[in-house]
């Protein structure tokens, strides 16, 4: 497979994310991935997938993007944050994994012989591999195959705006909603993932977002509280998730409890339409916003559509309420 040039260098300065790695030869930045081969820049993982799934789209997770249907989701190697209690640490925090190489070509007939219609990039952190990502999405673009993001969201405005032009659909994380703990805990930054947030909603994508509650660090009142606000000041319609943790990697506080959720998932309500909790046993319906009839019905990752239906608007199908006929907060045109 041939190697595309790197792209966001500046000599031996990566310029993707905000840690601007100045990337000594022979090594690699904080990522693991993007590479000073010889005093040039290099894209030793380009390709390189640690993980090829059939996936329920609801695992991403994205409620509200063509609810019931399969997605290809592949992973790869390395991220640009270290957060302590990853759940995907075995890929996000080594280069040394087990995988494939896939070219952007290999790639999509893969997707179109197995019958897929989307494509997720996932697990671990896509943005760190972009040149891959930009390869991927401008022909998975024009097959008419979608392009989902599952990502931190840690890149600088540039590239965000690239990748972002070819993303139908987006989970981004909101970890926390302190720079400290960004800054310190995980070594990103909170305005940069804000940043990513506001371009992927004013660019049209369909957009939700996941924080993962984890007990003594972002599950305050005061801060689960400030990232529920932030949401709801872009659109009181967007997804927000509540994902309980687990002790993984290196973080061992006891799990998250239903109850908590329960309770940030009752204060997020009241400034968001849509909450949803993840990690725990419980349904998670999806209402008409016009007659309160149950659109989505979801139980893990059963899920059953009926409450769904679509008709023509503008020239354009659309899902609608099969009880009251009434416009939903569905997207993505597949049933």
């Amino acid at each position: 497979m041939a190697l595309p040039a790197p792209r966001y260098f500046s000599g031996a300065e990566c310029l993707l994310c905000p840690r601007q790695c100045r990337i000594p030869p022979g090594a690699f930045g904080r990522c693991g991935v993007r590479q000073n081969r010889e005093g040039l820049p290099a894209l030793p993982f380009y390709g390189y997938i640690t993980a090829l799934a059939e996936d329920p789209i609801e695992k991403k997770p994205l409620y509200h993007f063509r609810p019931g249907s399969s997605i290809l989701s592949l992973g790869f190697a390395g991220c640009n944050l270290h957060c302590p209690f990853c759940q995907n640490f075995t890929i996000s925090q080594s280069t040394d994994v087990p995988g494939r190489r896939l070219s952007p070509e290999e790639l999509v007939k893969l997707a179109r012989d197995r019958g897929f219609s989307q494509i997720a990039y996932t697990y671990s952190e896509p943005l760190i591999h972009i040149e891959y990502l930009l390869d991927c999405m401008a022909l998975c673009r024009r097959e008419g195959i979608a392009n989902v993001l599952v990502s931190n969201g840690c890149i600088n405005p540039e590239p965000a705006a690239e990748i972002l032009a070819l993303t139908d659909a987006a989970n981004i994380d909101l970890k926390c909603f302190s720079n400290d703990t960004y800054e310190r805990v995980l070594g990103g930054k909170l305005g940069t993932a804000l940043g990513f947030i506001k371009t992927a909603h004013a660019a049209g994508v369909h957009l939700e977002i996941t924080t993962l509650i984890v007990p003594g660090l972002n599950d305050s009142d005061a801060e689960t509280r400030l990232c529920a606000e932030f949401i709801a000041g872009l659109s009181r319609e967007i997804p927000w998730h509540l994902s309980a943790y687990h002790p993984d990697y290196r973080w061992d506080a006891p799990p998250t409890s239903p109850a908590s959720l329960a309770q940030i998932a009752r204060m997020g309500r009241e400034q968001l339409s849509y909450v949803y909790t993840g990690n725990i046993v419980g349904e998670n319906n999806t209402p008409c916003p016009h007659c309160g009839a149950v659109l989505v019905s979801r139980r893990g990752y059963r899920v059953d559509c009926t409450g769904l239906a679509q008709k023509q608007v503008d020239g354009k199908q659309v899902y609608c309420c099969t009880k009251c006929g009434g416009g939903t907060p569905i997207s993505g045109n597949l049933l």
